[in-house]
């Protein structure tokens, strides 16, 4: 698989760091709700559920042995207030901290493997990509019980906070979790409704030129902001486009990671852009923006911000 779809898919890439515009969003109330829920006694129904494969995973006694190979299910697993049972990673999860503690064993997208099952997990949580479908048949043979889950909207994070509470045996926690992330999406969405809304060009990756379409949770993102997204016609999570045509649709601001603007603001060849030209990017946080998780109420914070300054405390 091409980095830039793993970077779609929420797996960013290895070695972005944070530079600008972290938002300072309180995730107070989120704790005060994990502890309240913390304190109700959770379902033990045992019961069996679809995956994204169609494959059956079975909800019966709660796992102890997790291996995660997906950086949002990582963090939907220590939120929920089960890190302690995670026993593997992948290099590119890398919150909360704690998640630096556990063993990391590689990729998430054709995962190796024998180096998994060497762990000896209960629980193997997958990006429902059709590359990790060869993986996802290979745990199952080896009677490991499995979860491939696609995210790529914001339903599908809600989603999957409830089929991992379930399987937890915390579904309170879990539409804790829910509500908090919901709550700021919601509030953030009042903020900036009747503002002026800028269209945005996102930058994905460089070679080929690739962006985001209306399939993709951060396109949603862009909509909740307050902006909107120049390829929003374009109905997949992603797609390969031109620079002439990025020119052509002429957006206001440019959003990019790190290495993205900085590339851009080298490449000569970006100057038909006018948004270019005048050094109108945004250089957004990856690690927040890029990941359908926990943080997505923090990353529509933060890009409310850089399109309404001031709009969302």
């Amino acid at each position: 698989m091409p980095l830039w779809r793993a970077l779609v898919a929420g797996i960013p890439l290895e070695g972005v760091s944070v530079l600008f515009f972290r938002s300072r969003l309180s995730l107070s109330c989120l704790f005060s709700a994990l502890a309240l829920a913390a304190c109700e006694k959770p379902s033990r129904e045992a019961s069996v559920v679809r995956d994204d494969f169609g494959d059956s995973v079975r909800i019966g006694v709660a796992p102890t042995r997790i291996v995660s190979l997906n950086p949002a299910t990582t963090e939907i697993i220590f939120t929920l207030g089960a890190g302690s049972r995670l026993i593997g990673r992948t290099k590119y999860d890398l919150y909360p901290d704690s998640a630096r503690l556990i063993p990391a064993l590689g990729d998430g997208i054709r995962p190796n493997v024998e180096v998994v099952l060497g762990t000896h997990p209960d629980l193997v949580l997958l990006y429902a990509s059709l590359d990790n479908r060869p993986a996802a048949e290979r745990f199952r043979a080896a009677g490991v019980n499995t979860l491939s889950i696609k995210v790529d909207h914001i339903a599908d994070f809600r989603r999957t906070v409830t089929l991992l509470g379930a399987i937890l045996h915390d579904s309170v926690r879990a539409r804790a979790v829910i509500d908090s992330v919901q709550n700021t999406l919601d509030r953030v969405a009042a903020a900036t409704k009747g503002s002026a809304r800028p269209t945005v060009f996102w930058d994905i990756w460089d070679a080929p030129l690739i962006t985001i379409g209306a399939g993709s949770f951060m396109n949603e993102l862009v909509d909740i902001a307050g902006a909107r997204n120049v390829y929003a016609d374009i109905k997949g999570p992603s797609a390969e486009i031109s620079l002439e045509d990025v020119s052509r649709r002429d957006p206001d601001f440019i959003l990019a990671g790190p290495i993205g603007a900085k590339q851009i603001l080298s490449d000569r060849r970006w100057r038909i852009v006018r948004a270019a030209r005048e050094k109108k990017i945004f250089v957004v946080d990856t690690l927040i923006v890029a990941r359908p998780s926990v943080r997505l109420g923090e990353a529509a914070v933060s890009l409310a911000n850089l399109f309404h300054p001031g709009t969302v405390k």
